[in-house]
């Protein structure tokens, strides 16, 4: 059924609406607990879900599969995002035939985003350059068949300083065969409502216009979302939001405070429905919904049931061709997380899944790989974030591992704002360790991320506190690099003749993999060693951060990649690009945790 059906419905019958956003998630034990996370949302009652397209296709598979679930088994109506960057005809063909073979008929027509690290690129196609291209191209060859909806920018575009010019694409965009437009998020609804205002009048749009809302999760999210994106942050949500900054709970009860009085602030205009930004997790979103009185968890569903004969699973709603593969909802398997280690969750007493709150307090890169949330939880992913020319002024030309370990250096000091894995300077407590690391970094070890080693500070430290008031921290040193292939030999050596003493992790981009905390390579899981946890009043001890196999491993193919957007910023047959290249290709990730915490200079002594 058609959005725009459904949102006339919906108010031909007085009610307010909502729908919930999704993203693929990066490993398939995520995409297995977001099947079930989307299940109990789908008893929320939600209008539709969205799921996102990766760039050029990358999550086209997941993106297709996880709307043809809510589809098919869900009873839920799904709206399928489709960019048209690094994507040609054919590849846009075969989306747009899946989506229909597969019963979907809602499309979120986007641009994208061009490679952030490719200086020289060009589109894939010419045919597909800007969003209302592919407006176009889908009326021209499906007719009436799709929903198309399309993207609005209440502040503007980020590439697009001329608000003026930005409106004009979007009216371009409606007159193109846009059936409904969805809002990127803000924070500022007295703006919004005059872009709405806008758009209502002297823009003679009178398609639906959904406000896209982005519960505030965490607070580092929200302030580089917000930096990426360039809306506009209230100076009272600012100086709400600091003293209670460290908190993750309190952030999020706050998130959801906030997130309240904007949507009432939105339907009390006359606006009656809003698009939810779940960041894959749930019990923002409820508690949202709960307080609106908008939550409904009476609707019956269809009961997902486990057809063996066949090895799909189905149910009382799933139409012809809408079958999934199954072992990917509630019939589950052994990816299910029945953990009790899970970050931001007690690392005593079982966690209930069931509830959805196992995984609430995500920590990007360091969370629980099984998490649907896991990953870095901007909504942008990792990427080179600077745009071309930017880039090319902080990082010059380089050729040589000489080159990149003075960068590295120069940003470990301060006198470089970023590298391309980091968008921001690093944080106040890596002071401590400054030293060591311009001294590592010299030396060519050229590190991403590393922490002191800390034992027992006040939750309300300034610099390294978080948490509640009244409670402790702690956390292993550790150090992650690059590592050459001439020096990771006599490292690995010096890793495992301090075995007991050290946990390591080494990966390379051929697909090589080594630690010390299982049996063998081959095993699917190893130990979790947890990073940082704290003791605080009334609790079990909350484990803040980890690393296992699993989520080093979704990381090391992220790294790796930022190396070869990185090549792309210089011509073909560089210098630079050849040896950026190189580097992907030969050196090591390796991530070295000193166990003992009352020993905090032993892990950099290593090196």
């Amino acid at each position: 059924m058609k959005i725009t059906n459904k949102i006339q419905k919906a108010l031909d019958n007085e009610q307010k609406f909502f729908s919930f956003e999704y993203f693929p998630p990066k490993t398939d034990q995520g995409v297995v607990n977001l099947y079930e996370r989307i299940e109990r949302m789908t008893r929320l009652n939600p209008l539709f879900a969205a799921v996102t397209w990766g760039a050029g296709g990358a999550t086209a598979e997941r993106t297709l599969e996880i709307c043809s679930l809510c589809q098919g088994i869900y009873g839920l109506e799904s709206l399928m995002h489709l960019t048209c960057t690094n994507m040609d005809q054919a590849m846009i063909d075969s989306a747009l035939k899946s989506a229909k073979d597969s019963g979907i008929q809602n499309i979120l027509a986007l641009r994208g985003d061009a490679p952030h690290g490719d200086e020289f690129w060009t589109p894939t196609d010419n045919k597909f350059v800007h969003a209302v291209d592919l407006v176009r191209y889908i009326r021209q060859q499906y007719g009436d068949y799709f929903c198309i909806g399309v993207a609005g920018y209440p502040e503007g575009h980020t590439e697009n300083p001329d608000k003026d010019q930005d409106f004009k694409y979007l009216q371009e965009k409606v007159d193109a065969g846009a059936d409904f437009i969805i809002t990127q998020l803000f924070y500022d609804v007295p703006k919004f409502l005059e872009w709405y205002r806008k758009c209502r009048g002297e823009g003679g749009i009178d398609v639906p216009i959904i406000p896209g809302i982005m519960p505030i999760q965490n607070y580092q999210s929200f302030r580089r979302l917000t930096f990426l994106t360039k809306v506009e942050v209230p100076g009272s949500l600012l100086e709400s939001l600091d003293p209670i900054k460290s908190d993750d709970k309190a952030v999020k009860d706050f998130g959801v405070e906030y997130a309240v009085k904007m949507i009432r602030e939105i339907f009390d205009s006359g606006i009656d429905g809003v698009h939810i930004t779940t960041l894959n997790l749930e019990s923002t979103a409820r508690r949202v919904l709960l307080e609106l009185g908008l939550s409904d968890s009476s609707i019956s569903r269809p009961q997902v049931v486990l057809d063996k004969g066949s090895g799909l699973l189905s149910s009382a709603a799933a139409t012809p061709g809408s079958l999934i593969p199954a072992g990917i909802g509630a019939g589950g398997g052994s990816n299910k997380v029945s953990t009790e280690i899970a970050p931001g969750s007690l690392l005593s007493g079982r966690t209930h899944l069931g509830e959805g709150t196992w995984d609430e307090f995500p920590n990007g890169r360091w969370g629980d790989a099984r998490s649907p949330a896991f990953g870095q939880i901007d909504g942008y992913g990792v990427s080179i974030k600077q745009p071309p020319g930017e880039a090319l002024r902080l990082w010059g030309a380089p050729r040589s591992a000489d080159d990149i370990s003075k960068l590295f250096s120069r940003y470990v000091i301060g006198d470089l704002s970023a590298i391309p894995w980091n968008d921001e300077p690093l944080f106040a407590e890596s002071q401590k360790i400054r030293d060591q690391l311009v001294r590592i970094n010299e030396s060519g070890f050229w590190t991403l991320a590393s922490q002191p080693a800390i034992d027992g500070i006040r939750s309300e430290d300034k610099v390294c506190g978080w948490g509640p008031h009244g409670g402790y921290v702690y956390q292993k040193a550790f150090v992650e690099c690059f590592v050459s292939p001439d020096k990771f030999p006599a490292f690995l050596s010096k890793l495992q003749t301090l075995s007991s003493e050290v946990t390591y992790y080494a990966a390379n981009n051929q697909g090589d993999f080594m630690t010390n905390s299982l049996e063998s390579s081959e095993d699917e899981y190893s130990t979790t060693t947890a990073l940082t946890w704290g003791v605080f009043p009334g609790q079990s001890i909350v484990q803040s951060t980890l690393i296992d196999k699993m989520n080093f491993l979704a990381w090391r193919d992220e790294a790796f990649q930022i190396w070869e957007e990185w090549s792309g910023l210089y011509p073909k047959n560089s210098k630079e690009r050849k040896f950026l290249k190189e580097v992907s290709e030969t050196y090591w990730l390796v991530n070295a945790i000193g166990n003992d915490y009352k020993n905090p200079d032993f892990i950099f002594q290593l090196f």
